[in-house]
């Protein structure tokens, strides 16, 4: 599982800096307003928090770490009683004319998370109040949050957790080359954004978005020369890639959601984005094709969905017009995916695990 991180600089950041901007006693500490609200908000949206900060010659006699320690002691021990917790603090003692590689902008002390695998890049962040913690951002390749008088952390807060949740998922093979965006916290468009060379499953997958309420766009480029079913296949892989992209590590989300009846055909669709793809398919149609879509490829569509996304989809269907029944099976399934990512404010990830 991927990990949302908030690399939080320490003095102006998180506690107010003195005119000499030297944090050296007790007596000068005072925390920045807002810090705690904001950082319990941040956790409970799934942040973990790790402290970069510089501290000019910290263990010289002009610096003495002792005093330091009383300070740090006394900051993080606040911020524990409050359930917010550092998984790490990194701390570089050198001058600017030391030439280390440690000192901010540098990134010598975060160089093992930018090697981790599991850290999400594109939605952990730099938050400082110095040019310094910008430029570190940059050199991360992270987005940054710059705190000033202007500026708080209520309103850091606020930019990082609304900022939308995209995901995309670009799959290239001998048989298609498929890019699939998304955009949950955007509404669908006026206009039909997929193009997969066949018309029916384009107005399928167009149900999807507009009934899921999110911004949906697929292009596929397969071998429809020889069937549709590469093309489906692997769209629904990518698809499912891509909305998992998009929900992260789930923090929030209701993950769960259910049906919906169109004329004479009725569709049942259950989604738990449950991490475990699994999917079960419940009934049969009178025709082999509606229109250029064959009717065996529709369960198959779910079922790579289901991969994708690693999710639980079970599906159950009935009616008399085959055209209904197919439609109504996307519609629902866009009905039930409108319900499982939708953010409850409830925090946490749910489930008992503590993953998805």
């Amino acid at each position: 599982m991927t990990r949302k991180i908030l690399f939080v600089d320490r003095d102006g950041t998180l506690i107010e800096e003195p005119s000499d901007f030297q944090i050296d006693s007790v007596a000068k500490f005072r925390l920045v307003p807002g810090v705690i609200a904001a950082l319990l908000r941040l956790r409970d949206a799934g942040y973990r928090f790790v402290m970069v900060s510089n501290q000019d010659a910290l263990g010289t006699e002009r610096y003495p770490q002792a005093r330091f320690d009383e300070v740090q002691t006394l900051l993080l021990g606040i911020l524990e009683s409050q359930g917010i917790v550092f998984d790490s603090v990194r701390i570089c003692p050198h001058t600017p004319e030391d030439g280390c590689q440690c000192r901010k902008p540098g990134i010598g002390l975060v160089l093992d998370f930018l090697a981790d695998a599991e850290v999400d890049r594109r939605r952990s962040w730099v938050v400082g109040d110095r040019v310094t913690d910008v430029d570190l951002a940059r050199n991360m390749g992270l987005p940054a949050e710059r705190l000033d008088a202007d500026h708080g952390w209520r309103h850091i807060a606020d930019a990082i957790l609304s900022r939308p949740r995209t995901g995309s998922c670009v799959r290239s093979t001998r048989e298609t080359q498929i890019r699939v965006d998304v955009n949950l916290d955007a509404p669908p468009g006026d206009m039909p954004t997929t193009a997969t060379g066949i018309g029916f499953f384009d107005h399928m997958l167009d149900q999807i978005g507009r009934h899921g309420g999110f911004e949906l766009r697929v292009a596929v480029k397969g071998d429809l020369h020889v069937d549709d079913h590469h093309t489906v296949e692997d769209t629904g892989l990518a698809l499912g890639a891509a909305l998992r992209d998009a929900l992260g590590d789930k923090a929030g989300v209701e993950r769960f959601g259910f049906h919906v009846p169109m004329d004479d055909a009725t569709a049942h669709v259950a989604v738990d984005l449950s991490g475990r793809p699994y999917c079960r398919f419940e009934g049969s149609f009178d025709r082999e094709m509606v229109g250029g879509l064959a009717t065996e490829m529709v369960p198959h569509f779910f079922r790579s969905l289901a991969d994708g996304l690693r999710a639980n989809i079970h599906v159950r269907i009935d009616g008399q017009n085959t055209h209904h029944r197919v439609e109504s099976a996307f519609k629902a399934l866009g009905r039930s995916l409108r319900m499982a990512i939708a953010q409850s404010g409830r925090a946490g990830i749910p489930s008992t695990k503590g993953a998805l």
